[in-house]
C-alpha cells in the first residue's frame, strides 16, 4: 500500500511514446486516464530533458474526453478559467478549485459509506453549505473578477451576489453529478 502513494513513473521518449517504469512496457493516454481514475498518481517526464510534462498530459486527457462528447466542463467554467489566466484572481482559483474537488471527493466518499440504508444522499446538504461558506471566504461576499453571472449593472448589491452564487452551486452540482456518473 506504501508504493501507492509514489506516483507511477512515466518516461516520454522522442518519439512521444509513453513508457510505464513499473511494467515496463508502452502506455496510451487512455491507460493514464485508467490509472487516474483508480485513484494512482502518475507523474509524465521527458526521458531527454527531466521536464515534468504531467500537467501538460493531464489537460490533453480533460481535453480528449471533452472532444468526444464526454462535457464534464460547462462552457462558462472554462471561459472563467480562461479569465483566471488572463486576470489578478488566478492566485485565488487554483486553490479554490483544490479545495472544492476535496470537498467533492469527501463528500462523495461519505455518502458511499452511508449508501448502505437507501439513496439518502445525507453528506449533500452539509457539502454545499461547506462550498457556499468557503465561496463566501474567499470573495468577501463578492463576485471575482471574470465571473460568470449578471455583472452587467454597476450596483449589482446582494441580489447580484446571491445570483453569482447560485450560478457556482449549479455548476458545482452539475459537475458532482457528471463525477459521480463516471464512477
Amino acid at each position: 500500500m506504501g508504493e501507492d502513494k509514489k506516483p507511477l513513473l512515466i518516461k516520454r521518449y522522442a518519439s512521444r511514446r509513453l513508457y510505464n517504469t513499473e511494467t515496463s512496457d508502452y502506455v496510451t493516454l487512455e491507460d493514464i486516464a485508467g490509472f487516474i481514475r483508480s485513484g494512482r498518481e502518475v507523474q509524465i517526464v521527458d526521458l531527454k530533458s527531466g521536464d515534468d510534462l504531467t500537467r501538460q498530459y493531464l489537460l490533453q486527457i480533460i481535453a480528449e474526453h471533452e472532444s468526444r462528447g464526454e462535457n464534464v466542463l460547462p462552457v462558462n467554467v472554462l471561459n472563467d478559467l480562461v479569465r483566471a489566466y488572463t486576470t489578478q484572481a488566478t492566485s485565488m482559483v487554483p486553490q479554490f478549485l483544490q479545495t472544492s474537488f476535496d470537498m467533492l471527493r469527501d463528500s462523495q466518499e461519505k455518502v458511499m459509506e452511508s449508501m448502505g440504508g437507501g439513496m439518502a444522499m445525507p453528506g449533500l446538504e452539509a457539502m454545499q453549505a461547506q462550498q457556499e461558506a468557503f465561496m463566501k471566504a474567499m470573495t468577501g461576499g463578492m463576485s471575482w473578477p471574470g465571473s460568470s453571472g449578471p455583472s452587467t449593472e454597476p450596483e449589482q448589491g446582494a441580489s447580484g451576489d446571491t445570483e453569482d452564487l447560485d450560478d457556482i452551486k449549479k455548476q458545482l452540482a452539475e459537475l458532482q453529478d457528471k463525477l459521480s456518473k463516471l464512477k
